[in-house]
Parts: structure tokens; C-alpha cells; sequence
């Protein structure tokens, strides 16, 4: 289940697993999706990316499964030098007992980004020269 349908992420992603080799079943939710948790809580993957903060918790998610969220969003919190602080789209905190694969924010995917990013950009300098 791919939770968003932002040009960015949501519709990427779903058209990626949807790929010939893949060959993912993709259900595409939002957050106006009604009874969202009807979609998620059968899912082995979910992705979440809504840029809402605690969009879903575990109680949308069954043992086994994972979730990888890709939001980052700032909440206010005074207990930091910053005055706030960066959490995802799923509340993180409410699968600490849970038998579920979760990547944090930060510290996830964005790691991953940032990696692509580089390994592209390598490419696309080679292929510019001829090489």
C-alpha cells in the first residue's frame, strides 16, 4: 500500500513497483482515503508519504510487515535547541513492541536519497564525458 499521491513520491512509487520484473499488487491511498486502516492492515509493504505527521500508526499495520516512511515534518518541541523536531508520517513510537520493520525519521530514507543522489549525479558525469 502507497499511502500519498504526490507527483514526488506517491505516483512514483506505485508506478515503480507496478514495473514489468516487480510485478507488485499497489493499492494507492491518501489521507481523505475512508477507513484507511481497512487498506493497510493486510499489507506486507506500506509506504507512507503524506506529509502529515502520525498519519498512521501500528494499529494499521500487522506483524511482519513494513513500513517505510518517507515524510519528514517539523513539530514544535521547546525541549530542543532548535525549537523543534523532525518526525515522519508514522508514529514512530507506537511500534516499539510491535513486530514490525519500521525506518525512522530521520535517519531512514533520507540516507538513502542522499546516496542515489550521489551515485546519479557520478553517472550522469561519466556518460557526459563518453566513458
Amino acid at each position: 500500500v502507497v499511502i500519498g499521491r504526490s507527483n514526488i513520491v506517491g505516483k512514483p512509487m506505485a508506478l515503480l513497483l507496478m514495473q514489468k520484473g516487480i510485478d507488485a499488487t499497489v493499492t494507492v491511498c491518501n489521507t481523505k482515503t475512508p477507513d484507511l486502516r481497512e487498506y493497510t492492515k493486510d499489507a506486507d509493504i506500506i509506504i507512507v508519504a503524506t506529509g502529515h505527521p502520525g498519519t498512521i500508526d501500528s494499529s494499521y499495520v500487522k506483524d511482519g510487515a513494513a513500513v517505510i516512511d518517507v515524510g519528514v515534518n517539523r513539530i514544535k518541541d521547546e525541549t530542543r535547541k532548535k525549537g523543534f523536531r523532525l518526525v515522519g508520517d508514522a508514529d514512530y513510537s507506537s511500534f516499539k513492541d510491535r513486530n514490525v520493520m519500521i525506518t525512522p525519521v530521520p535517519g531512514g530514507v533520507g540516507l538513502m536519497t542522499v546516496s542515489m543522489l550521489m551515485e546519479n549525479t557520478l553517472e550522469a558525469a561519466v556518460k557526459r564525458r563518453g566513458r
